[in-house]
């Protein structure tokens, strides 16, 4: 079976628990867990922030597999990684990251190097709102 169960863009509200349920097996001595979600505020931002907009290129959920598989490596992890589209109130959930492997450190280490590769070269962008009206482009990744 192959090691990225989930590389989803999703429109839909994301699901910690099947993220879970894909990436469970009897070899995995260490399951890691990413939730990224939106917080009412932005260092930049001059107001509160009540949402974020996102939007994906149409080759964004096949770089999001590439992205996954290039951080498993030959670490024998497995992966459900997915990233949502839409608008996004605060406390909605824009990624979730699932890692099971032999090893915690593995585990940790294949989760990181997703979530920081996602934040760079994933083809999402995030236009930020805030309470003021006030919205904002931002770059790639989310």
């Amino acid at each position: 079976m192959a090691a990225v169960r989930i590389a989803a863009i999703s429109a839909e509200p994301l699901d910690l628990d099947a993220h879970l349920r894909a990436v469970d097996d009897t070899t995995a001595g260490a399951v890691t867990t990413f939730v990224g979600r939106v917080r009412d505020h932005d260092p930049d931002a001059a107001a509160a922030v009540v949402a974020l907009e996102y939007s994906a290129h149409p080759d964004a959920e096949a770089a999001l597999r590439r992205i996954a598989e290039s951080a498993v490596g030959s670490s024998g992890a497995l992966v459900a990684v997915s990233h949502r589209i839409g608008r996004l109130e605060v406390g909605d959930a824009a990624v979730v990251i699932a890692v099971a492997a032999a090893h915690r450190a593995q585990a940790f280490d294949v989760c990181r190097a997703i979530i920081e590769t996602i934040k760079t070269e994933l083809p999402v962008w995030k236009r930020q709102v805030e309470a003021d009206g006030t919205a904002t482009w931002l770059g790639l990744g989310g």
